[in-house]
């Protein structure tokens, strides 16, 4: 009975299309393992080398990204650095355009009154002589008028210049010290 079952169990596995049959399971074992072996001893290592260099290529760029951030705080602050400098220097020469044009305004201003004051004194001056010269005409005009009068009063003439300069130099100074008495 038992060999019968094992007969028939025998049977039934030939019949089971998912167990192989045992010379099948050899060679698909021995297959199996030289697939095993060429993938262990060639495809593996060059698969790890490639994973290997990618992984550094990772960390490498990793890396570099850090040391270009770096790089770039670094850059920043000294853009920073600059452009605060940069504003402080703005900000000094404007200080100094203004003291400048304070200073310029002081000098023009100083300039033109100088200007106005030897303006001023010019024509002071020139109304001195004017009024010298004024008087020195009208000097000559009185006193030759006053000379016509006194010839017409005293009867003679008068003709005579050094006698004319002397009445008139009497009569205009009588007129001097009655203006200044008057005063």
């Amino acid at each position: 009975m038992i060999a019968n079952h094992l007969v028939q169990l025998a049977a039934e596995e030939k019949q089971n299309p998912l167990v192989p049959a045992g010379p099948e399971l050899l060679v698909g074992a021995i297959a199996f393992a030289i697939v095993f072996f060429f993938f262990w001893k060639k495809l593996l290592p060059n698969i790890n080398k490639v994973l290997e260099e990618r992984r550094e290529a990772i960390e490498g760029g990793i890396e570099k990204a850090e040391a270009a951030q770096v790089e770039a705080q670094s850059v920043l602050e000294q853009y920073k650095a600059q452009l605060a400098e940069a504003r402080h220097e703005a900000a000094r020469l404007r200080q100094e355009a203004q003291e400048q044009g304070a200073t310029l305004i002081a000098e023009m201003r100083a300039e033109g009154q100088r200007q106005r004051e030897e303006i001023v004194a010019a024509g002071h001056a020139q109304i001195e002589a004017d009024r010298k010269s004024a008087a020195q005409a009208l000097r000559q005009d009185v006193g030759h008028l006053a000379t016509e009068l006194a010839g017409k009063l005293v009867g003679e003439s008068l003709e005579d210049h050094a006698r004319q300069s002397r009445v008139i130099d009497r009569f205009l100074d009588d007129l001097e010290e009655k203006a200044e008495a008057a005063r």
